[in-house]
């Protein structure tokens, strides 16, 4: 640190020399009080503005423990407290040392920073059970798992926890439709001991099991191509998402199979087929016909929102082989 302060020092001194060499010439007076303002300026300024812990060796030094590490990780959220990754880090960093009080504090300054961040939702809603008896999910956290899903339909781990909760609640038939969207979308592995939570809750409520699942996706599907409005194109955001999707003509609006595209390079080809369905009782192919529709999210959240972009959906038998042309124009109000 003093070889750096002593170089630096070095350096200014020999430019303001450079510098002030005529005014030194004509008023050695002048000079020397511009000499000596221009230092203390440039070395205050340093001070206030600049990082003059980063001089310290101490501030350097790897934390030695993880309670050393968690004092230096606050300490830079003090100085940083708009740092969303930081907040979340330092939650982790309490909860992994069993102190939920406070990582829940930690991440509830990260959700104040974004209220609508599916992942920190989920993550206060599992917090919440961590810290409590029984680690239950009360009701804050139900509506907390709720509302991320209504941000992220397909949010894994937020609908595995309501699923959860549901059990918890003994609501099992419940809790066996949360989860069953989550078997078009996890691994193999996965869906094999998922389907297994899925049965027993179905059989605690009086349903069946699950029909038996499918071998592998069938082939063909419907052939769609998306092209964008040439008059949006200058309204086509950057790293936006392309939803398209099928659903049940006058139905719910859940889908019966969707896919997330990046939004570039119009017009995009698509195939929505069984293997896209979120919901494993009802595939794409055991519609007669769907409404298929495509929409440009900025956000890239399922649910539609003001601004985006979409097309008018377009009924299509799902048996059709002939590609099916659809054009984003409309701006979702």
């Amino acid at each position: 640190m003093t070889a750096f302060v002593l170089a630096s020092a070095a350096l200014v001194l020999l430019v303001l020399a450079y510098v002030l060499r005529p005014l030194w010439q004509a008023k050695p007076a002048a000079a020397v009080g511009v000499f000596a303002g221009l230092v203390a300026a440039t070395g205050l300024t340093y001070v206030l503005i600049g990082t003059p812990d980063a001089l310290n060796p101490a501030r350097r030094t790897p934390p030695a423990t993880a309670a050393d590490a968690i004092a230096q990780l606050e300490a830079q959220l003090e100085r940083e407290p708009n740092r969303i990754d930081g907040w979340r880090l330092l939650a982790r960093a309490h909860a992994d040392a069993g102190r939920y009080e406070q990582a829940r504090t930690a991440l509830a300054r990260a959700l104040k920073l974004a209220p609508d961040e599916p992942d920190l939702l989920t993550e206060s809603a599992e917090l919440s059970a961590l810290a409590s008896e029984g680690r239950k999910f009360d009701a804050d956290a139900i509506a907390t798992l709720r509302r991320a899903l209504e941000i992220e339909p397909t949010h894994q781990r937020a609908r595995w926890f309501l699923g959860i909760s549901l059990r918890q609640s003994d609501q099992p038939a419940e809790a066996a439709r949360t989860w069953e969207p989550l078997l078009a979308v996890v691994d193999p592995r996965t869906a094999a001991s998922l389907r297994e939570q899925i049965d027993a809750a179905r059989k605690d409520a009086g349903l069946a099991p699950l029909p038996a699942a499918p071998a592998a996706a069938p082939a063909g599907g419907l052939k769609i191509r998306v092209a964008l409005a040439p008059a949006l194109a200058a309204k086509l955001p950057a790293d936006a998402s392309l939803f398209v999707l099928a659903r049940q003509p006058d139905g719910p609006p859940m889908p019966v199979a969707v896919e997330k595209l990046a939004a570039k390079d119009f017009p995009i080809e698509v195939v929505l087929d069984d293997g896209d369905s979120p919901m494993p009782t009802l595939k794409l192919s055991q519609l007669p016909q769907v409404a298929v529709l495509a929409r440009v999210s900025a956000s890239g959240q399922a649910i539609a929102q003001s601004g985006d972009l979409a097309s008018k959906p377009q009924t299509v038998r799902t048996d059709s082989k002939n590609t099916l042309d659809i054009v984003i124009d409309q701006v979702v109000e």
